[in-house]
C-alpha cells in the first residue's frame, strides 16, 4: 500500500492477532505504552497496525527498535499514513479528535485482514490479549463486531440523557475497545435510514456522516452507534470489565464484572493519565510506563503499583485496588507458571 511501512522480527505468514490503534498529535507515548501493556503478558503473536501522521513515523521506527529482542520476537508492525477513502479527508481528520475517524476506514484499507481489535491509545492491558481474541468464536452467524456499553446505568449515562440521534440500546456503545470481524462487515449490507436496500460499509459512512453531522458529539463513536442502532443483530456486547473507564468509579463502583474478575482493558478516557483527577488510572500508566522490560514483574511492576495505590485512597476508584490489581495479579501468576513449566521441562530432557 502507498506509503506503508512494514518491520517484521519473523515471517509475516506465521499466525497472529491483528491490533490497530490510531496515533495523531501527542499522542506517540501513550500509543507506545498501550503496545508495551499488549506484549508484556499476550501468548500468541501480535500484528500491529499503526496509523500514524507522517511526522510520527521516525519516533515510532526509533522508539520500537529499542525494545529487547526478547519482546520485539514476538510481534511485528506495519505504519500506515492518515487516508480516507470516501468523502472529505480534512472533515474526517477533523471529526472529534484529530485522526479519530480512521477507525472507520479499517475494514476498507486492511483488506487482507480477516479480524482486527482496534483500541484507542489511552487503553492498557491487563491480561492477555489472547482472551478477548477468543470473543470472536462467540460471535453468532450476525454478529461481525463488538463493543462495550457507554454506560451501565441509562439515568446517568449521556446518550440516553443528551443524544440528538439514533444509538444502540439503553446507554449506547464505547468504541475505544472494538473487536472487529472485517471480512464479514466488508461483505455485509447495513441497514441505514437512507435507502431501503442496504449499504456496503464504505457506501454508508459519508452519505451517513452528511446526514448526521449537526447532531453528533462525539464524533466517529456517535457513527457507529447509529450503525449498530439500524443494525443491532451485528453487535456483540462486551461486559463492562474489558473496556473500563473512570465513569466506572468515579461516581462509586458501577461494573459488576470488575468487581468480580476485575479490570481487563483499562481506558483512561479524559486524559486521566496526564493529570491528577483519578490517581488510580494514572497510577496504572506510570508503572506500565516505567517498567524496565526484562525486569521481574512482581517486583517491578505489582510491588510499586500496589505502593502508588496507597496514594489513591482518598478517591472512589482508589477505594477498589482490587478490582485494579485482580487481572493483572492473575495473569502475571500465569506468565511465571509457564516459565517455570518451559524451564523445568527443558531440563527434563537433558
Amino acid at each position: 500500500k502507498p506509503g506503508e511501512q512494514k518491520r517484521s522480527k519473523e515471517p509475516s505468514s506465521s499466525p497472529c492477532m491483528h491490533l490497530a490503534v490510531v496515533a495523531c498529535g501527542d499522542r506517540l507515548e501513550e500509543t507506545l505504552i498501550m503496545l508495551k501493556s499488549a506484549i508484556l503478558f499476550s501468548n500468541r503473536r501480535l500484528c500491529f497496525h499503526i496509523f500514524a501522521e507522517d511526522s510520527l513515523k521516525p519516533e515510532f521506527e526509533k522508539k520500537l527498535k529499542e525494545w529487547p529482542s526478547s519482546y520485539t520476537k514476538k510481534f511485528e508492525y506495519n505504519i500506515y499514513p492518515i487516508t480516507f477513502s470516501v468523502g472529505n479527508a480534512q472533515e474526517w481528520k477533523k471529526l472529534f479528535k484529530p485522526c479519530a475517524a480512521q477507525r472507520l476506514f479499517l475494514p476498507v484499507i486492511l483488506k487482507d485482514v480477516d479480524s482486527l481489535l482496534y483500541v484507542d491509545t489511552d487503553v492498557l492491558f491487563l491480561r492477555p490479549i489472547d482472551d478477548i481474541w477468543h470473543t470472536l468464536k462467540e460471535f453468532n452467524s450476525t454478529q461481525l463486531a463488538a463493543m462495550a456499553p457507554e454506560h451501565e446505568i441509562p439515568k446517568i449515562g449521556w446518550y440516553s440523557r443528551f443524544a440528538r440521534h439514533p444509538y444502540y440500546g439503553a446507554t449506547g456503545v464505547n468504541s475505544g475497545v472494538m473487536l472487529m470481524n472485517l471480512t464479514r462487515i466488508r461483505n455485509t449490507r447495513f441497514k441505514n435510514s437512507m435507502i431501503p436496500s442496504g449499504l456496503t460499509w464504505e457506501e454508508m459512512l459519508y452519505p451517513l456522516y452528511q446526514k448526521y453531522k449537526n447532531y453528533i458529539t462525539w464524533g466517529d463513536q456517535d457513527l457507529l452507534n447509529i450503525i449498530f442502532y439500524f443494525n443491532p443483530e451485528c453487535l456483540y456486547v462486551f461486559p463492562c470489565q474489558w473496556n473500563y473507564r473512570p465513569d466506572h468509579c468515579m461516581y462509586g463502583s458501577n461494573c459488576k464484572g470488575a468487581e468480580e474478575e476485575g479490570v481487563s482493558i483499562l481506558h483512561g478516557n479524559r486524559g486521566v493519565y496526564h493529570d491528577d483527577k483519578q490517581p488510580t488510572f494514572k497510577a496504572l500508566y506510570e508503572v506500565i510506563r516505567d517498567f524496565p522490560f526484562e525486569d521481574n514483574l512482581f517486583q517491578s511492576l505489582y510491588y510499586p503499583l500496589q505502593s502508588k495505590f496507597l496514594d489513591t485512597v482518598h478517591t472512589l476508584c482508589g477505594r477498589i485496588p482490587q478490582v485494579f490489581l485482580k487481572q493483572i495479579e492473575k495473569t502475571m501468576k500465569k506468565v511465571y507458571e509457564n516459565r517455570v513449566i518451559v524451564y523445568l521441562g527443558a531440563n527434563h530432557r537433558y
